[in-house]
């Protein structure tokens, strides 16, 4: 094929998958999919490997194509023009229950020649909990609504009784609606496009440039890994619930050309709902790994082939059923992500040629937080608080972390209006900003994180309930690089009897609300009329000794309101007179740091 021709294929396979994110987008009626854009769309192979990896969050790239690959061996002989396939089963590829994967064949002249598969996190599931989290379930069977493939869609016609036995499981059936019918518009659009283009170009040409860019993409990573240096990196993550500990160990091997991740040594599986299956953790190690050694690379099966991962089974990251798993994709999966995020980062660093796309670990801390009640019209609303999409960049080897500026997992991740969110939630906010000293410290800045006040109002009752799937409160879990420091832990705290009753947005201090505080992170909780819950969420790692930052951009952080004039001291050495840099006393300051570390024998 002349390369004129591969390269116009190429694009428009590129263009099918972005249009079908913005028919996605454009029905979908939840601020966690058109806003917040926990979403994916992908293309894949006849067979059901991974063709065209799209935006949203990459977790689900290689689980997609697993849930693809079920559905070929579950129905074979049964899968015709006009199917619509649905799976959220956890134990079969999804990553929990409430990421419900809509998968359709498409076929051209009789022959089944692709799949588009597209995902959202429906706004509710069933489960115990409203929104689909279950921090309390001992089980996958208190998680809600489960199935390892059925046909929602039988030859372009709605098969209505498994559209009505779902939608009468669920609490909110009317926005659970719009969200497969928002899948389901989703894989319209793209089936429609790839028919058109192969109308175009022909099967065949089609096909042959879909092989050629899975051949591409696995020869250039594997070119790219033998440019990097053999050996192993740790890293390890913890995850407390209730007191209860976990650890996520991996030791990253570059061997040649292949890369093993290997997680023994990870405890065992939780009694939690922290837990993640081994595709979700495939996918949660891909996730850093197509943005940091594939930026330049299709995201494709050939990037996949590669890569190895050990999992033992029955470990947090490799649960067995009926395990619970509805908190997995803030829980071992992020997990999985960070502890991928810094040993990949760490070999990068220890590279010559590829030091200046090391990372240290991004927005490590999700969190889960489903706000459910009543609103003015009686109706019940449920939806996730999307600043857990925020994130904070980590900082690079050659400068500082974006504040609140995404995350690694997900390149289209943002958070929604604070307008989207009262309009639709009967909430208030009181404050939403960026958290002074929340990015790691080092030569580089982690980007600094967030913090959020919020009040019911508007609710017939008086107040509303949330259910809080947190972790990262005990352990800092956004590593630096290279001598970095950790960003911050997050923070979650019910304010009871706060006083914050106005009608109107203030620039409110967390410090100055009355009332009783109480540090929570699990669970379902009352927010009463006139009670307020406060939240802070992690910042990224940093690199390099922060003894080593220049006097000036400390300085400028402290004008900025992004470091204390306490931690330009205490951490960066840094003494600042009248808003000026005290170059003497900084000097003496940063001597009798570097003293300490060397009587106490830590390193940077």
């Amino acid at each position: 094929m002349d390369p004129i021709t591969y390269t116009i294929i190429r694009h428009r396979l590129f263009r099918v998958v972005e249009e079908a994110v913005i028919t996605l987008k454009h029905v979908s009626g939840s601020a966690t999919t058109n806003e917040g854009h926990d979403l994916m769309v992908s293309l894949y192979r006849a067979d059901g490997s991974l063709l065209m990896g799209g935006v949203g969050f990459l977790h689900h790239l290689t689980s997609a194509a697993e849930a693809c690959k079920s559905i070929i061996r579950r129905f074979e002989g049964q899968i015709e023009p006009g199917d619509l396939f649905m799976l959220n089963d956890p134990y079969t590829a999804a990553l929990h229950t409430s990421d419900v994967y809509m998968l359709a064949p498409i076929y051209h002249a009789g022959v089944l020649v692709a799949w588009s598969a597209c995902f959202v996190h429906v706004t509710d599931i069933g489960a115990m909990n409203p929104g689909g989290f279950a921090p309390d379930a001992s089980d996958i069977y208190s998680e809600g609504f489960s199935s390892p493939g059925l046909k929602l869609v039988s030859k372009g016609e709605l098969r209505r009784d498994v559209w009505d036995t779902f939608l009468n499981m669920v609490r909110n059936p009317e926005m659970v609606a719009l969200d497969l019918r928002s899948l389901i518009a989703c894989n319209n659009v793209a089936g429609e496009r790839m028919l058109a283009l192969i109308e175009k170009y022909g099967a065949d040409a089609v096909d042959e440039v879909g092989r050629t860019l899975i051949e591409q993409s696995e020869r250039l990573l594997r070119q790219r890994l033998l440019e990097l240096p053999n050996g192993s990196w740790q890293s390890r993550q913890y995850i407390e619930v209730k007191g209860e500990i976990s650890k996520i160990l991996l030791t990253m091997t570059k061997q040649t050309d292949t890369l093993t991740f290997d997680f023994t040594g990870s405890s065992p599986q939780s009694p939690h709902s922290v837990n993640c299956t081994k595709w979700a953790a495939l996918g949660g190690l891909f996730a850093p790994l197509f943005p940091l050694l594939c930026y330049d690379i299709t995201w494709n099966q050939g990037a996949v082939a590669p890569v190895r991962m050990i999992a033992p089974e029955g470990s947090i990251v490799n649960c067995t059923r009926p395990a619970p798993v509805s908190v997995a994709t803030v829980g071992a999966i992020q997990s999985v992500n960070n502890a991928a995020c810094s040993a990949i980062g760490k070999m990068l660093a220890a590279s010559g040629k590829y030091a200046d796309e090391a990372t240290a670990v991004w927005h490590a801390n999700h969190f889960a937080v489903f706000l459910f009640g009543q609103t003015r019209e009686g109706r019940l609303a449920i939806d996730i608080m999307t600043e857990t999409f925020a994130g904070a960049g980590g900082a690079k080897t050659y400068g500082d972390g974006v504040d609140i500026g995404g995350e690694m997992p997900n390149p289209i991740s943002r958070m929604a209006n604070v307008e989207t969110v009262e309009g639709a939630l009967p909430v208030r906010y009181l404050f939403r900003r960026r958290m002074l000293d929340s990015g790691g410290a080092g030569e580089y800045r982690g980007g600094l994180g967030g913090e959020l006040a919020i009040v019911p109002h508007g609710s017939p009752g008086g107040g509303i309930n949330f259910v809080l799937s947190g972790k990262g409160s005990k352990f800092p879990m956004s590593d630096g690089l290279a001598g970095g420091g950790s960003g911050t832990s997050n923070d979650y705290v019910l304010v009871k009897g706060a006083d914050s009753t106005s009608d109107r947005h203030e620039e409110t201090d967390f410090a100055s609300l009355s009332g009783e505080r109480t540090p929570i992170s699990w669970g379902v909780f009352a927010l009463e009329k006139g009670d307020a819950f406060y939240l802070r969420w992690n910042g990224g790692g940093g690199v390099g000794d922060a003894l080593l930052r220049p006097l000036e951009s400390v300085r400028t952080d402290v004008m900025n309101g992004k470091v204390s004039e306490k931690a330009a001291k205490e951490i960066y050495g840094v003494v600042l007179k009248d808003g000026e840099v005290d170059d003497v006393a900084s000097e003496v300051c940063r001597t009798r740091l570097k003293a300490a570390r060397l009587e106490q024998g830590v390193t940077a």
